[in-house]
Formats: structure tokens, C-alpha cells, sequence
């Protein structure tokens, strides 16, 4: 096993090592194992992108119902950065996708979290390249017996097995932005509500984000070919990492969409008013609320 390990909260069902690919991992889960569907009745399943494109693919709805009817808001860190879990019941944490004795109603297209189980996935930024790394590590609540099989299984396998190496590849660049965020930390400060818009759009919403892909003004800003304008709007997982592309662009100035030859100039231009009377208005309300804290203080 890895030598490497990393806090976990107290009485955290974590174990607090890391795993590579080679490492091996003593598990199995089948139907008939005693402790089968159990993990459903507990869920807390963060989803990712691609998460939802394959489940609302897969029930034939957009990504606003899945969202609405299949998901609840969460944090992801103390920007209130959003995310999004898989809903459950409501007086009990049980998947809504459990059927029955059956298991997953939705197995083939399950989320990534549900596939790594009892792993889970993390990256870290190292601090000598300054790459980004994914390692792994193991979950291992009481209720779960897969822990007390026989088989041995290295986790290439194990991730090759339950086929979640395609959700990590078609992640890993909405991985890299949460990643750039966090590790930037005070430097980069609290986004403003119009960065987390976009960020739950581009992250969560790709049909809303269609819609805003295909606005008057999208492509008067932004340099895309037919071909590829074609292709964005006709293939959820390419308009997908298209959406992770403009997030690295416009939340972090990375150069990764080209923009058509003096939009941005025009662009700030024609805003300039707006932006000049947005900060006159921040300038009055923080001496207002220096004001008023003067008088409470007095």
C-alpha cells in the first residue's frame, strides 16, 4: 500500500492512505452478499458533470427536470462554491434510483461515486510541478461486508472493472478547475453571483447552457468554426468540456477559446457605463454601512 496519508475528519469512515493504481484492494460485491443495496440506503453521492449527462440521458429529460426533481444543493467549500447531490428520500438517505431487491435502477449509467465505492477519488495539486494527481483511497463503513471477501484486486482493475475510467477522463478538466480554486486560495478570493452562475450552468446544466451557447450575442464574442458550432449543438459531452473550457477562460484568464478579433475591446466598451455606475453603487452602500456601524458603535 502507498505510504502516503492525509487528515480525515474524526470517526471519518476514510482510510487515511493513499492508493495508486498498483496498490490492491481486498473487496467484492455481488447480489446475495448479505449487506447488498445497503450502501443505497446510505447515500451521499456528490455528482460531477458528466454524472448528470449520462442520468438525464438515460431517463430521456433535460438537466434542469434532473436537477429540479433528482438533486439538493450543497457547498462545496467556504466560497459557497455550488454543488449538487443525488436526492433521496426524504425521511431516510435512500437512493430514489433503488429498486427494490433489484439494486440500482440506473446501473449502467450510475454515477462516478456509486462505481468507485468503497473508493473515492482524489486530486491534489503537487507542490514541486505544480501537475495535478489523482490518488485513491478506501471507504470502509459498517455496513458494508465486501471488505470481508477473499478477493484481492489492484485498483487499475477495480476502476477498469467498474468502468469509471471514461467519467474521470471526461471530468478530469472540471476536477482542474475546482482544484485552481482551491489552491489558490485568498489570491483568488470569493467570486462574484455572476462566476457561480456561470459555474453551475457550465457544470451542471448543459441544456440550459445550450441555450445561452446559441444567444444573439455568443458567437459575436467568441471565435467558433460551423463544424464545431454543429457539433456543440447536437453532443451533450462535447458541449460539456466546451463549457469546462469557457469556465478555465473567463473564471481564471486562461487563453482557451479564441475570441473573435476586437469583441472583448467593444465588449468592455459598451459595458463601461454599467460597470462605472455597478462600483459607484458599491462605493455608496460600503459608506452607508460604514455610517450606520459608526452609529451603533457611538
Amino acid at each position: 500500500m502507498s505510504s502516503g496519508e492525509f487528515d480525515v475528519p474524526y470517526k471519518s469512515p476514510v482510510v487515511p492512505n493513499k492508493l495508486g493504481n498498483d496498490d490492491k484492494i481486498k473487496f467484492n460485491c455481488y447480489k446475495g452478499i448479505s449487506c447488498f443495496n445497503a450502501c443505497c440506503k446510505q447515500a451521499d453521492i456528490t455528482l460531477t458533470p458528466y454524472d448528470i449527462v449520462r442520468l438525464k440521458t438515460r431517463l430521456g429529460i433535460t438537466s434542469g427536470e434532473f436537477i429540479k426533481n433528482h438533486t439538493v444543493p450543497f457547498e462545496m467549500d467556504g466560497h459557497s462554491t455550488p454543488g449538487i447531490k443525488l436526492r433521496t428520500e426524504d425521511e431516510q438517505p435512500v437512493c430514489l434510483f433503488l429498486d427494490g431487491d433489484n439494486g440500482c435502477g440506473v446501473y449502467e449509467d450510475r454515477p462516478s461515486a456509486c462505481r468507485y465505492y468503497p473508493m473515492g477519488l482524489m486530486s491534489m495539486l503537487n507542490a514541486q510541478t505544480r501537475n495535478d494527481e489523482q490518488h485513491y483511497f478506501i471507504v470502509e463503513e459498517s455496513h458494508c461486508n465486501g471488505h470481508k471477501e477473499d478477493r484481492e484486486i489492484t485498483v487499475a482493475d477495480y476502476r477498469k472493472e467498474q468502468k469509471v475510467e471514461d467519467y474521470d477522463e471526461l471530468n478530469r478538466d472540471w476536477y482542474r478547475l475546482i482544484l485552481k480554486k482551491r489552491s489558490g486560495g485568498p489570491a483568488i478570493g470569493k467570486p462574484s453571483p455572476m462566476s457561480f452562475q456561470l459555474f453551475f450552468m457550465c457544470s451542471y446544466d448543459v441544456d440550459r447552457f445550450r441555450e445561452f451557447f446559441n444567444s444573439k450575442n455568443f458567437r459575436t464574442v467568441y471565435a467558433i468554426d460551423d463544424e464545431t458550432y454543429a457539433l456543440l449543438n447536437k453532443d451533450d459531452v462535447e458541449l460539456m468540456k466546451f463549457g469546462f473550457r469557457l469556465m478555465h477562460q473567463v473564471l481564471f484568464g486562461e487563453n482557451t477559446i479564441d475570441m473573435v478579433d476586437g469583441a472583448y475591446e467593444e465588449r468592455m466598451s459598451e459595458r463601461g457605463p454599467i460597470l462605472a455606475a455597478r462600483r459607484e453603487m458599491e462605493i455608496e452602500a460600503a459608506k452607508e454601512k460604514d455610517a450606520i456601524d459608526k452609529y451603533i458603535d457611538d
